[in-house]
């Protein structure tokens, strides 16, 4: 009887846990909407902050877009986003293959050094990355800032492919070699799509590290017309400081191309996690 009593009070802590969690979460994203549909009068008039005002304020939306140059950044951000998001993923992959699959030497150590990678803080890098790029004319250009994100997260992304190709039992590959499978094609045609969950996890979780990254992009770009989302928000702070229903509108907005990758692969997502963990 005892144990039965324990095992409720577990559940109920548990659920009571996560209502809890739930809520922290939720009460910042209600804040910001009902700030992007309220007008800068309704905002200083005393209105509840969770109170909807008589008339919705849709202007704040389009003033996101013009004022705001919202459509600027976006666009910045999804072309380096189509960029680094696949291409890193490639050369992820390409490396997690020749760590698990192919014979070569010191595999641990070279495991060792990319994981090194992810444990130095990014901020050691601002000005020697400032240095050379100014040195090599790369300020101000979509290749500078793609090929150092390229450079922050692969050490990432081979943690997660390498622990679930390493699940992936051996037997398929030397079925494949006797079918006359080259090692090219088996990463290509056999492991790759075998570790679908880990690729749609690195593209969820690439594709949101890139398009929310300010330190990195705020210190190479400096262009406004070349400038990604959250770099132009913190423009757009600056200059419209005190306009904080558009400003929330605009952040609304940009949230929505990160939904959507995560709808698209949300379903693979835990799978993907669970077997990264593998080693």
């Amino acid at each position: 009887m005892e144990g039965k009593q324990i095992k409720i009070l577990k559940y109920i802590f548990l659920y009571v846990s996560l209502i809890l969690i739930s809520i922290i979460w939720i009460i910042p994203i209600v804040t910001l909407i009902m700030t992007a549909v309220k007008s800068k009068q309704d905002f200083f008039s005393g209105i509840s902050l969770f109170e909807f005002p008589e008339n919705i304020e849709w202007s704040n939306f389009t003033n996101a877009f013009t004022k705001g140059r919202l459509l600027t950044y976006m666009k910045n951000d999804l072309i380096i986003s189509a960029l680094k998001v696949p291409l890193g993923i490639l050369v992820e992959a390409l490396a997690a293959f020749a760590l698990t699959r192919l014979n070569i030497k010191h595999k641990t150590g070279i495991f060792i050094f990319f994981l090194i990678g992810m444990m130095l803080p990014m901020q050691t890098a601002l000005v020697p990355i400032n240095i050379i790029y100014s040195k090599l004319n790369l300020i101000n250009t979509y290749f500078g800032l793609f090929y150092v994100y390229i450079g922050f997260g692969i050490s990432f992304g081979i943690l997660i492919l390498r622990g679930f190709f390493k699940g992936i039992p051996k037997d398929i590959d030397e079925a494949a070699y006797i079918d006359g499978c080259n090692k090219l094609r088996l990463f290509w045609n056999i492991i790759l799509p075998i570790a679908k969950p880990a690729v749609a996890t690195l593209v969820i979780s690439d594709f949101l590290a890139t398009w929310n990254e300010y330190l990195l992009a705020s210190v190479i770009i400096n262009d406004n017309a070349l400038k990604t989302v959250p770099a132009g928000i913190m423009t757009f702070v600056g200059e419209h400081g005190t306009d904080y229903g558009y400003l929330c509108a605009g952040v609304l907005i940009s949230i929505i191309p990160v939904l959507v990758v995560y709808l698209i692969f949300q379903r693979h997502f835990v799978e993907g996690m669970s077997g990264a963990v593998k080693s």
